[in-house]
């Protein structure tokens, strides 16, 4: 007993508050590797907090728009039934939002929308193994969220995703209710979760028509790669680039529009997409002792992988992709490690045919693709500016007035 009693008192005297002087403590590199672990393990636990609660919200949400749809609840109760059925809820939850009328209706067309599919269940599942091997988020969590799900449905007919619960409420109703295909709503999924977007961002992308100017480039990604590594590679390139926030001047040349685009280098990597490295711009290699120099070379984070990029200030050539081939392959031979992917070639062009660029790939075995650009701002200087010539009429005649003037003050 006495025991428990001095044992309780140490641990009042240690509960105390009591002053601590800067002698007292002595940080080490220990003790800093030590706290900085304990804030990742408490982040950790907030991100799978957040999102294990937006989960089973949303699950609740995906059943009761189910439980609408199976009980063909309309048929067998009325018309009105969705607001009656509003109403209980409201009054039976009054702190809880979310029991409007208008909302229980999103949740009936969020299932009805991915219900119509045969093949949903299996895209998703196929995005959310994509996701896994490229998010840390996903690789803690995911698992824990896609087991649960396992238990929670076990007679469910259309399976819940688990990427689901990684995107709010809000969002799966926009998504919805604004796209007109499940491939197209799923690539907004997979954006929203990939680079964490807010609602208004979401909402703008699909107003930019986002999902169908991405992936629909030129490539023979799905030939030449891996199942995954190949859509994922397809789903980073578009078919035409924005580069309005360039400004050259008419007549241009490629060095010109490297130049233009390496000093507005982050604008550039945004219009490019996440998960671009930027390695250089001529970046010089050796090979069979002459040296040859790549416009410009990536790094894909997620991708893992080098990404070549040409650049041509012309239409499409066939012979351009016989060049694209030599720097991926050198690439791959001097700079590529085991842990890499296979190095992807871009080729950015003015224009393209598509007849030309198809039968331009055949016989290359390195992954490629072609796309375009638009909206450079022109600048028409050089047509502003006098042409070499009149500038040396204009220095002669200059000379001569000079010469009369001091004629002039010389008499």
């Amino acid at each position: 007993m006495k025991n428990l009693e001095e044992m309780g008192n140490h641990m009042f005297e240690e509960t105390k508050p009591r002053i601590v002087k800067s002698h007292d403590i002595n940080l080490d590199s220990d003790y800093i590797n030590w706290i900085h672990d304990v804030k990742q393990r408490y982040i950790s636990t907030q991100i799978k907090a957040a999102v294990k609660v937006n989960t089973e919200r949303l699950y609740f949400n995906w059943q009761l728009g189910r439980d609408l749809v199976e009980r063909k609840a309309e048929e067998k109760w009325g018309k009105g039934i969705v607001e009656q059925l509003s109403l209980d809820l409201q009054n039976e939850f009054p702190d809880e939002k979310g029991f409007s009328a208008r909302n229980l209706w999103n949740m009936k067309k969020w299932y009805l929308f991915y219900s119509s599919s045969d093949i949903f269940s299996e895209m998703a599942h196929t995005i959310e193994e994509s996701i896994d091997l490229n998010s840390l988020k996903l690789q803690q969590v995911g698992a824990e969220i896609s087991e649960n799900q396992k238990l929670h449905q076990a007679g469910a007919e259309i399976e819940f995703p688990a990427i689901f619960g990684f995107v709010p409420w809000r969002h799966h109703v926009e998504i919805v209710t604004k796209c007109k295909t499940i491939e197209e709503a799923l690539f907004y999924v997979r954006k929203t979760i990939e680079e964490s977007w807010s609602r208004s961002t979401l909402v703008d992308c699909i107003k930019a028509n986002l999902y169908q100017s991405s992936g629909n480039a030129l490539t023979n990604f799905a030939e030449k790669l891996p199942a995954i590594q190949g859509k994922l590679a397809q789903e980073i390139v578009k078919d035409t680039y924005d580069f309005s926030f360039v400004s050259l001047p008419v007549g241009y040349d490629e060095e010109e529009l490297e130049d233009a685009l390496e000093q507005n280098i982050t604008r550039f990597l945004l219009e490019l997409g996440s998960g671009f490295a930027f390695i250089g711009r001529q970046k010089e290699i050796i090979v069979a002792g002459k040296t040859r120099k790549i416009d410009m070379l990536f790094y894909h984070i997620k991708l893992r992988c080098y990404v070549v990029v040409e650049l041509k200030a012309v239409s499409f050539e066939p012979e351009f992709a016989g060049k694209l081939n030599f720097y991926v392959n050198a690439v791959n031979e001097l700079m590529k490690s085991e842990s890499d992917n296979p190095t992807i070639g871009l080729l950015i062009c003015k224009d393209k045919d598509q007849t030309e660029v198809q039968w331009a790939f055949q016989g290359i075995k390195t992954p490629m693709g072609v796309a375009t650009y638009d909206n450079i701002r022109l600048q028409e200087i050089k047509s502003q500016l006098p042409s070499e010539e009149a500038i040396q009429k204009r220095l002669e005649q200059a000379e001569e007035e000079y010469i009369l003037k001091l004629k002039e003050k010389n008499k």
